[in-house]
């Protein structure tokens, strides 16, 4: 056997084993230097070059020439997302032409920026302004103009009586809590605009800061369907009024809506569908206002971008604009009007009923805010109101006055809710079609209701009057929807447990 020279191999092995061993002091040097001592603890620090991360990322560049095709495609894009922001802003220019408080037509509240004005009664079916109207509550309405002043909203005291004001913004977003569901108190709040930055006077409850310079503020109050509640309900709505910072005083204004003079209006109102607040002609010459009002959401910057780039070529390039005219035409007739069909978008559930989670917080669900703005636009959000749409029966088959249906809520199964519910039938257009007996919904506030023997609730939906009248929703002629409302729903209600039963045709 070979022998080994243990001395030469060692000696071979040192100046390795040195190598190493100053290579690992170098990366221990190294470490040391980027190490960040606190105490007794050392924490390594990650060395990043942050030159080209602070820069920001390029735009587009508006000065490169841009093809049609491209400018049609951002156009029909931004038709689509924008279109609920226009519907509204249109609304506030609407508004701005108010001459003072009072009834729009005779039947709807209107009023000029930053002031109020209050039905006494439920809405009227002759009113075109808002689709999906409700015969639950009494309605207020004021846009504000928060870019221009800050508004007081009052909340009186409404006792055991359920109330809400839905407050949203440009986006149809809402942005303050007021309703009994909050156990909101009785007193003065603020909602001000995404810059202002003022003093808060003295006697103001809270402080709701939108995120666009527009709002939208709609006070509902529940009302029985009795002589007796709509008298009673004249003195708390009284109190309910919404002005701008600075004619508050500290002091509660009322005033009597009951004596609201009748004004004319300012739109081509529709005698059937709801009156157009989008037009697609004109579209591109509002869009840069709206923009401007409504700041871009994170995320949003790249989309606003490329739109404003757009918006400037179009403003050196006329043919250019018609392209985009042209193509925002088809873009509302093909993209946005069927969504006026609750069938063709929402949560689908049991029996051909849908319905929505994220109600006025939509954020960048552009899809299910323009479905909303265009069949049932100013919805409160979910933990004020759930809704359930439905266009079928059970069958699949389109609801129409040729046929009788029944709804059947089984024992202790009306929706739970701890404020009202009501089922309301809307025409085709989603308005309600006056009848001999001026009955359009049906619910908590009718104190006649009759249930079956098994303890059950049977709705009647015919046009000609079943042998039980007081459970009878009168349906029109041709197709028509069923609507289910129901206020300050119970958790069961919230995450899915309950649905409508389903709507069955009879012989």
């Amino acid at each position: 056997m070979k022998k080994i020279n243990i001395s030469s191999l060692t000696l071979s092995i040192v100046p390795i084993t040195i190598g190493i061993v100053l290579l690992l002091a170098a990366c221990k040097q190294n470490r040391d230097k980027s190490a960040v001592k606190t105490d007794s603890t050392t924490t390594v620090t990650e060395v990043t070059d942050t030159s080209s991360a602070k820069q920001a990322v390029p735009g587009p560049d508006t000065t490169v020439k841009i093809t049609e095709s491209y400018a049609r495609q951002v156009a029909k894009d931004a038709l689509f997302w924008a279109w609920p922001m226009e519907n509204i802003y249109n609304r506030r220019l609407a508004f701005k032409q108010a001459p003072h408080a009072g009834l729009m037509n005779g039947v709807l509240p209107f009023a000029p920026l930053n002031t109020l004005s209050m039905l006494h009664d439920y809405i009227q079916p002759e009113q075109r302004w808002v689709a999906c109207p409700n015969q639950d509550v009494v309605y207020g309405a004021a846009i504000a103009a928060l870019d221009e002043t800050p508004v007081v909203v009052q909340v009186p005291d409404f006792g055991n009586r359920f109330w809400v004001y839905q407050v949203v913004d440009l986006r149809t977003d809402a942005f303050a809590q007021l309703g009994k569901m909050y156990g909101t108190k009785p007193g003065f709040y603020l909602l001000v605009g995404p810059n202002w930055k003022g003093d808060v006077p003295k006697g103001i409850t809270k402080v709701f800061r939108s995120k666009t310079g527009t709002a939208f503020v709609v006070p509902r109050v529940f009302q029985d369907d009795t002589p007796e509640d709509k008298a009673a309900i004249q003195k708390v709505i009284s109190s309910i009024n919404v002005y701008a910072l600075d004619k508050f005083d500290g002091k509660t204004k009322t005033q009597d809506w009951s004596k609201l003079p009748t004004l004319g209006s300012p739109t081509k109102d529709n005698s059937t569908a709801e009156t157009k607040w989008v037009f697609p002609d004109k579209f591109f010459d509002l869009l840069p206002i709206v923009l401007k009002d409504a700041p871009p959401l994170p995320g949003e910057e790249a989309r606003y971008a490329q739109v404003n780039a757009l918006l400037a070529a179009a403003r050196k390039n006329p043919a250019l604009k018609k392209a985009m005219i042209d193509e925002a035409i088809k873009a509302e007739k093909e993209l946005v009007d069927p969504l006026l069909q609750f069938r063709n978008w929402g949560i689908q559930l049991a029996n051909h009923w849908s319905t929505g989670n994220n109600t006025a917080a939509f954020g960048t669900d552009y899809f299910t805010r323009t479905a909303m703005a265009k069949s049932n636009i100013l919805v409160n959000v979910g933990v004020e109101t759930k809704y359930f749409y439905q266009d079928l029966d059970s069958a699949g088959a389109r609801l129409n006055g040729g046929n009788r249906y029944a709804v059947t809520f089984a024992k202790g199964q009306t929706p739970p809710v701890n404020g009202f519910w009501s089922l309301t039938l809307y025409d085709e257009f989603h308005f309600f079609v006056p009848n001999t007996i001026k009955r359009y919904s049906l619910g908590t506030k009718n104190k006649t209701l009759i249930y079956n023997s098994d303890g059950s609730l049977t709705i009647y939906v015919q046009a000609s009057a079943p042998a039980n009248r007081d459970n009878w929703l009168p349906a029109p002629k041709g197709n028509f929807s069923l609507y289910l409302r129901a206020y300050w729903p119970k958790d069961v209600v919230v995450n899915g447990s309950w649905t409508p039963p389903a709507v069955v045709k009879v012989k």
